[in-house]
This record gives structure tokens, C-alpha cells and sequence, in this order.
């Protein structure tokens, strides 16, 4: 058993974020493990593009207010203490509301991500509506 060092926090390349976001790394396991797990920090308005991953994700809200949307148009609300799952293969996008920070820890198994193209401001604000 060991602790784990922390790597230095990253700004999201903007190939899969639009605004500005962040990530800590906070545990990226080594063959056989496939666990990886990420603080990400967004700014309002910031979200990832969409994405899907091949194992599902989970996302926890440890502070703020965010939004996770699906191709089909699902917009679930998460405030802090709050977790959603995206079961594998689910295209999806998360982000922060227009007017508030959200971070959230990030948990998914190896890395088999495919991100696709960016949410458009339109999409964005659209599903922004659901927060009023």
C-alpha cells in the first residue's frame, strides 16, 4: 500500500472542453487496474464536448451547480453531494451552469474515451433552461 502523489493540476485541452477547466488527477491505476479518477473544476459556462465511454462514468458534485446531457435530450441538474451515472456507451456532455463554478470527481475505468464534437452555445443555453 502507498499514497498516491498528486500530479499538478492541468488546464482541459480545449479538444475536449469548451471554456476554461481544469483537472487534478487524483489516481490513474496501473495494469490490471483500469480505475481512474479526476477532480475537474469548471468555470460557468464551461462543459466538456461530447463524449462516451466504453465502461460508463460516474460523476459527484462536490461543489457548485452542473448539467449532464444526453443524445436523447435527458438534462439531469446536479448540486453538491449528488451522483449521476452514464451507463457505457452513453454520448453526454457535463458542464457548469451559466452563472455558478461546479467541480466534480470524475470516475471511470481505462482509457477508452471517444470524445466527439463540441456542444454548440445554442445546445448549451437550451439545456441551461432547465435550471430556472
Amino acid at each position: 500500500m502507498e499514497i498516491v502523489k498528486k500530479a499538478p493540476t492541468v488546464k482541459g485541452p480545449a479538444e475536449w472542453f469548451t471554456g476554461d477547466v481544469y483537472l487534478d488527477v487524483l489516481f490513474r491505476g496501473e495494469d490490471p487496474a483500469r480505475a481512474r479518477l479526476a477532480s475537474v473544476h469548471f468555470t460557468p459556462c464551461a462543459r466538456t464536448a461530447w463524449h462516451r465511454h466504453s465502461l460508463g462514468q460516474a460523476l459527484h458534485v462536490t461543489e457548485g451547480l452542473g448539467l449532464v446531457v444526453n443524445r436523447d435530450g435527458q438534462v439531469i441538474i446536479l448540486r453538491p453531494g449528488e451522483t449521476v451515472w452514464t451507463p457505457p456507451g452513453e454520448e453526454h456532455w457535463h458542464g457548469a451552469a451559466p452563472d455558478a463554478f461546479m467541480t466534480h470527481l470524475a470516475l471511470w475505468e481505462g482509457d477508452d474515451v471517444t470524445w466527439l464534437d463540441h456542444v454548440a452555445d445554442t445546445e448549451y443555453l437550451s439545456a441551461a433552461t432547465h435550471l430556472a
